[in-house]
């Protein structure tokens, strides 16, 4: 019996039904199993609005179920098979009569394996994607909402109650439009954020993915990804509204429960090892897009996620992670092992030799025995390669679980001891992988491997060899963006000197270095050096490469931001235009290339006020960065950065502080504690805490953001005094007019 209602008295008769008895009953209606009297005999559930509920609300939801699924036709969605009037009035209408199981009590009760599981759950999806092409949203997706039944022992998914079903299409009249003004209607474990908004945020098909997402996460591992209980509803349904709930990922909530980890293990007919294994990577990628906060980024239809669902039990690529060539090379492995070796040797050949090519070790103006030498090298480098990938091998392969950084850091071990008595390749392995580590953002191992690579190179090739500037300029490189300007200086200045002296000053990788240089100066806050370098480089450009080279763009984008920074902002825009123009002819639309000039151009309308400008070129940008990249790397924490400062420019603060802690945290976790692109955080996370009057917490950023801008820019760059101001901001507001005056003093000296 629901709470705060009285025992329903049992009718003997609605309509031509017999009534033997309630199934259930909710705050607007009631469910009885009844016998059909008419010329067909059967048992039938049937609906009817609760005497004295008959408001216009709750009639035109109960109006919005009987048509919704009148227009349906789907064995995964229960049948309507008659609707009428009582002779009370009230509407109700009979529907299939389903004796079946909650989704997840079914699979636990049986046993279900991960694939089982699946593959059933396919079918839910399936039956929620023939409801959307008819127009409807279901908008209460949960287990007790998903029966399952047994046809000739084949598990078939049965979705009911229809109740707070949302109309799509013209063929349901405005009276089914069901949404009430400040009312959230669902359940709250699955419900989604736009459902949790006061402000009533119009509710799509997009709200039924993020249910799936819930439940297959249930079906998954037995544990909802939170539990509205343990903190509140109210406090629940404001987290999920703001997109605030952060849930882990399916396996890493079932390790927070290794007491549990057994029991669900055993519940799927595996180990509780195997059932992580088998969770982390692409199930957690699936479940973690069909659950996530912005409705953009997850599945746009059902469709989607089944099949998702479908490639992950073939081994084939899922469209839920970073579609990265090594991924699905391993993909590619698993599924086709026994011709992997032959067909990867001749894969990686035709790679390796582009690698090769590209980087200019093999010269056409070099002598026979010199070509004849980087042949058999680049044959070396081949069986390297084909063997690291090499997992034909059961043993080998140890249920060939390996990711991208497993692969990286597996040949990163094999070189020191496979290659050590050729140093020349042992060296040329090394810069390859410690440049791939960076490309990922993984500074960490990719300093040692370029440092040993350098070492090698100088002691076999002397100081002033070409290949000691490559490795240097990589280094730069790797020192520039973890902040450790005066290093890269120093790299950087040493592969000039080497390029221009061994090559010419007209050479491209003269002009490389040189662009790269300015880049650093515009890290380093000298802009008018970086103005100049960009000049420089940009004639270079002209004569040694095409004007749509990547690098030359990067150089003009460089001779932009050079320009905002001293705000000539008509002069920056242009530029960013043009470049974004050619790179959007040229490249392909996901290429973070084209992000990062999108990225610059909403940090040039960012600084101009126009902040509604500004975020469309961020959002934009954000969804490139994340799939190109990942969810770890540094750019993907700017662009969080930037469309976090944006929310709070223009007042969106639920919005935009998880957006800025997230920046924070991720840049915490790939920088250095001192690099100034965390100071950029700080400073703006402080001033939207401080503009919400939560003073206390806003002051200890301030203080961490100074002194790590004071640190790398001195006193009197711009940076720097941008965060005494908005510090001393802080100190005014809070009582403290004194220490305000100080820190400006400082600003004007």
């Amino acid at each position: 019996m629901t709470p705060g209602y009285p025992a329903p008295e049992l009718p003997d008769r609605i309509g031509p039904f017999r009534i033997l008895q309630l199934l259930g009953e909710g705050g607007m209606g009631l469910v009885y199993e009844a016998e059909d009297t008419g010329p067909v005999r059967r048992r039938v559930a049937l609906k009817v609005i609760r005497a004295g509920f008959d408001s216009r609300d709750i009639v035109s939801r109960f109006e919005a179920e009987r048509q919704a699924l009148g227009v349906m036709n789907h064995p995964g969605i229960a049948k309507v098979l008659h609707a009428g009037t009582a002779d009370s009035g009230q509407p109700y209408f009979a529907m299939e009569l389903v004796r079946g199981l909650p989704i997840t009590q079914f699979c636990d009760s049986h046993r279900l394996s991960i694939p089982q599981r699946l593959n059933l759950f396919i079918g839910v999806c399936q039956a929620v994607q023939h409801a959307h092409q008819k127009g409807v949203i279901h908008r209460d997706l949960k287990p007790s909402n998903v029966l399952v039944i047994e046809q000739d022992g084949t598990p078939q998914p049965k979705i009911i109650d229809f109740g707070i079903a949302k109309a799509l299409g013209p063929q349901l009249t405005e009276s089914t439009l069901v949404t009430l003004g400040g009312q959230t209607m669902g359940t709250a474990a699955y419900m989604s954020p736009e459902q949790a908004e006061p402000a009533g945020l119009d509710v799509d098909t997009r709200a039924d993915i993020y249910s799936l997402g819930v439940m297959l996460y249930e079906v998954l591992i037995g544990q909802l990804p939170l539990e509205p209980r343990e903190i509140g509803l109210h406090l629940f349904l404001a987290r999920l509204a703001s997109g605030e709930t952060n849930p882990p990922t399916p396996s890493a909530k079932l390790m927070a429960t290794r007491e549990r980890m057994v029991g669900v293990a055993r519940a799927r007919r595996t180990s509780a090892e195997h059932l992580h294994r088998d969770l982390r990577g692409d199930l957690d990628w699936i479940v973690m897009r069909a659950m996530d906060p912005d409705r953009t980024r997850r599945y746009d239809t059902a469709n989607g996620l089944a099949n998702d669902l479908r490639r992950y039990l073939a081994d084939e690529p899922v469209q839920a992670r970073p579609p990265s060539a090594r991924y699905r090379v391993r993909k590619f492995v698993k599924r086709h092992r026994a011709g992997v070796a032959a067909a990867g040797l001749v894969a990686v050949a035709v790679v390796s030799g582009a690698v090769l090519a590209t980087i200019g070790f093999v010269r056409a103006t070099r002598a026979e025995k010199v070509a004849a030498r980087e042949a058999a090298a680049a044959q070396q480098v081949t069986q390297f390669l084909v063997d690291l990938f090499r997992v034909s091998n059961p043993d080998e392969a140890r249920g060939n679980a390996l990711t991208a950084r497993e692969l990286l850091d597996r040949g990163a071990d094999s070189i020191a001891t496979r290659l050590s008595g050729q140093p020349l390749l042992q060296a040329r392995m090394m810069q390859t992988l410690g440049t791939v580590y960076h490309a990922l953002g993984l500074y960490g191992p990719a300093r040692p491997l370029l440092t040993q690579a350098l070492s090698i190179r100088r002691r076999e090739q002397g100081d002033r060899d070409a290949s000691v500037a490559e490795t240097l300029n990589a280094l730069g490189d790797l020192a520039r963006e973890k902040g450790d300007f005066a290093e890269a200086d120093s790299a950087y200045r040493e592969a000039l000197d080497i390029q221009e002296r061994v090559l010419g000053p007209e050479n491209v990788e003269v002009a490389t270095i040189l662009g790269d240089l300015a880049a650093l100066r515009w890290n380093q806050g000298r802009t008018a050096e970086s103005e100049s370098l960009s000049l420089r480089v940009l004639a270079l450009d002209a004569k040694v490469r095409p004007p749509d080279d990547p690098r030359t763009l990067g150089n003009i984008r460089n001779l932009a931001v050079a320009y905002w920074s001293q705000e000539r902002y008509a002069e920056a825009e242009p530029l960013f235009q043009r470049t974004l123009a050619i790179q959007q002819r040229v490249l392909p639309p996901d290429h973070p290339d084209i992000a990062g000039s999108l990225n610059n151009l909403g940090g040039l309308y960012w600084a101009l006020g126009r902040y509604q400008e500004a975020l469309g070129y961020y959002e934009r940008a954000r969804p490139i960065f994340e799939k190109v990249l990942g969810p770890v790397h540094p750019r993907v924490a700017g662009i969080y950065n930037n469309i976090g400062e944006t929310y709070w420019k223009i007042g969106r603060y639920r919005e935009a502080e998880p957006m800025l802690r997230r920046a924070l945290a991720l840049k915490d976790s790939v920088y250095s504690p001192g690099h100034p692109s965390v100071a950029v955080t700080l400073n703006a996370l402080a001033g939207l805490l401080r503009d919400q009057g939560r003073y206390p917490e806003a002051e200890p950023l301030y203080r961490r953001a100074l002194e790590i801008r004071e640190r790398s820019f001195g006193a009197e760059k711009r940076e720097t005094r941008e965060t005494m101001r908005d510090y001393a901001e802080l100190l005014r507001r809070s009582g403290r007019a004194g220490e305000a005056e100080r820190l400006e003093a400082r600003v004007k000296e």
